[in-house]
């Protein structure tokens, strides 16, 4: 259990990562034109830099509480914002008519309910 619980954890801190550097770094108007991305056209620029920028801390707090052994309980939290930001994504995704990402999002949704329902139960630190 715990094996699959850090492979999940693992899998998700690096989708977040890739997401958060994208939204960060990337241009607005270059994540506009990308297949799913039409929402960033409707949504400022302030706000996808901060969505980048919560994923990245969302990368770390998958991660590094438990391997650091500091506030360890930090992992089934940030895995339960997860659950909260896919919701928001599949919500958004599915008002902009984009049903392609929506699966993705459902996948990374079911990852994390996972890892905050193992962390915060059976596989606990």
């Amino acid at each position: 259990m715990n094996l699959a619980l850090w492979i999940c954890a693992g899998l998700l801190a690096a989708v977040a990562l890739f997401g958060g550097i994208v939204k960060t770094f990337v241009p607005t108007a270059k994540l506009a034109a990308s297949p799913g991305g039409a929402w960033v056209g409707a949504a400022g620029a302030g706000f996808v830099k901060t969505l980048g920028v919560l994923e990245i801390l969302a990368a770390a707090g998958l991660i590094l509480p438990a391997a650091l052994d500091i506030a360890p309980v930090m992992v089934p939290v940030t895995a339960v914002c997860w659950v909260v930001l896919m919701i928001g994504a599949i919500v958004t995704h599915v008002r902009q008519g984009e049903l392609v990402p929506v699966a993705a999002n459902l996948f990374y949704l079911a990852l994390a309910v996972f890892v905050a329902w193992g962390r915060f139960g059976p596989g606990s630190f």
